[in-house]
């Protein structure tokens, strides 16, 4: 898709009407979020995170989802994989760029809420498709989407990053992860372990302090049959002298 028909896809979208659409289930809370990552963050969104992690940790935490993926069983050649609360796509064309190395046929997807950030998205890349939407209601979202791009229904692979902790109900966001994931498809989810900076959600924007790694594991045995959920040693997100460490949750349905 190119960049100015994504423009038209983008401002044709009314964002309260959107989510009520999908069933959110705090709009005005979502609409302040969009509002400050249009306004504190799209621009700055790539920065800002390579200063939390540094290149070696943003490296490590790329490797850890790359190889989730390239393990046994191996994602098909033609893979289709969703990054979830893609963001600026910080992420979401590194780690796009290093599996084309061991599967080049592989497709990309960027699924975020703020349309500020897929627009730096797209200005970066041609190579990786956007499209809005919410994590709690992947599905919905991408039918929503099937109006204008060509997006898969079931995806091959799923991954998040620093976004779990903004949404509300993270049961259901796992829930919508497993109801977009193929049968034998993969997702990995990285986030913030629980910390005490409350300031984060005026900062930040977060909604959650951080997880305690064994409540996402027992949520998510409700719901996928092969669970790992471990914290990640040596990395963790840095903001001016504090510090939050981080868990990888590896999952299949």
């Amino acid at each position: 898709m190119s960049t100015s028909t994504f423009q038209i896809y983008l401002e044709g979208i009314e964002i309260r009407k959107f989510l009520k659409q999908l069933g959110a289930s705090n709009v005005d809370l979502l609409i302040e979020e969009i509002k400050h990552f249009t306004e504190k963050e799209a621009e700055r969104r790539d920065q800002i995170v390579l200063s939390y992690f540094g290149e070696e940790g943003v490296n490590r935490i790329v490797e850890s989802i790359v190889s989730c993926f390239l393990s046994p069983p191996r994602l098909r050649r033609n893979a289709k994989v969703l990054d979830v609360g893609a963001g600026s796509g910080f992420f979401t064309v590194r780690v796009a760029d290093e599996m084309r190395l061991h599967l080049p046929k592989a497709s990309f997807y960027a699924m975020d809420i703020a349309p500020a950030m897929l627009h730096v998205l797209a200005r970066k890349t041609s190579e990786v498709m956007p499209f809005l939407g919410i994590a709690e209601n992947i599905a919905g979202s991408v039918e929503y989407a099937r109006k204008y791009m060509e997006v898969p229904k079931k995806f091959d692979a799923v991954f998040s990053t620093l976004m779990l902790h903004h949404c509300l109900n993270i049961e259901e966001v796992f829930k919508s992860i497993k109801g977009v994931l193929k049968a034998r498809g993969k997702a990995v989810v990285i986030d913030l372990c629980k910390h005490p900076f409350r300031e984060f959600r005026e900062e930040m924007g977060d909604v959650h302090l951080g997880f305690d790694p064994n409540d996402i594991k027992e949520i998510l045995e409700k719901h996928f049959s092969k669970v790992r959920v471990e914290k990640m040693p040596g990395i963790c997100c840095e903001s001016s002298g504090r510090s939050a460490e981080l868990f990888k949750a590896f999952i299949m349905p």
